[in-house]
């Protein structure tokens, strides 16, 4: 009977598992998911509600301007496009919001519940409106994908031993909010943040370009806007935060490339 209790353990853990799974949009990839939306968007906003209250709203009225009708106009798009789909739900507990911060790094994020923040570091690689748009519908597909959840829910599996997150907030809130932050790739300051596999940076900026199309910016100006982020990174000498998390490379600029005719039909019906 000594070996019964793992065995029982482990099915159990394999049943969670099998149950535990959602589907990305677009793509149709299943992922693993074992962190409730309604508790990630909650955490979302308690960090962003700490970050603004660091943080410098740009006097840029025009940047923030480019900011809010890009992100709007996006958001509108991702609105569209579950509201064709019949799954508004996704979007259920979303408040979008979209600032520009004063802030030279070249940054920006997305959090859980429609939190986006730029930096006005990252403006002159953006330099126009559909070059935002590349980066908020990249950023943007991140979150509605649920990268940030199902590395999280890999990080409890790891960690935690696979405990449920209402747990580990309540027994281990220091280590489950540091896991929030690198899983979202934001809070450098808890150390080394792990980069978005490749599978996971392709959906998004598959899923990026889709957006950015339907809300009707060229797809075509994500190529231009990666080969100037990579210019910027030779320029500075290091890493720009936005790379961070986001590695970019040749290869990744071609597989824009073959993504762009999937993209380029949204666009044009508008």
């Amino acid at each position: 009977m000594r070996n019964a209790l793992p065995v029982i353990v482990i099915l159990a853990l394999g049943i969670a598992l099998l149950t535990s799974c959602e589907t990305v949009p677009i793509t149709g990839r299943t992922q693993l998911s074992l962190v409730p939306a309604a508790t990630v968007n909650s955490m979302g906003l308690d960090y962003y509600r700490d970050f603004m209250g660091k943080h410098k709203v740009t006097a840029d009225v025009g940047g923030s301007e480019s900011v809010r009708r890009v992100g709007t106009r996006i958001q509108q798009a991702v609105t569209r496009y579950f509201q064709q789909q019949g799954d508004l739900s996704r979007l259920e507990g979303y408040r979008w919001e979209f600032n520009l911060i004063e802030d030279p790094s070249i940054n920006a994020f997305a959090l859980p519940g429609g939190k986006v923040v730029v930096y006005t570091g990252i403006l002159p690689v953006t330099r126009h409106d559909a070059g935002l748009a590349v980066v908020m519908g990249h950023e943007i597909a991140h979150i509605l994908a649920n990268h940030g959840a199902e590395r999280m829910s890999q990080g409890l599996l790891a960690q935690m031993g696979g405990v449920a997150l209402s747990e580990a907030l309540a027994t281990r809130p220091g280590q489950t909010r540091d896991l929030f932050l690198g899983a979202f790739g934001i809070g450098t300051q808890v150390g080394v943040l792990l980069p978005f596999s490749r599978l996971q940076e392709s959906e998004a900026d598959h899923l990026g370009l889709i957006f950015m199309a339907m809300a009707g910016y060229d797809p075509r100006e994500a190529v231009p806007f990666w080969i100037r982020m990579s210019a910027a990174k030779q320029k500075t000498g290091g890493t720009p935060e936005f790379l961070s998390t986001h590695p970019t490379d040749a290869n990744r600029i071609e597989n824009i490339r073959r993504l762009i005719p999937q993209a380029l039909p949204y666009y044009r019906r508008n």
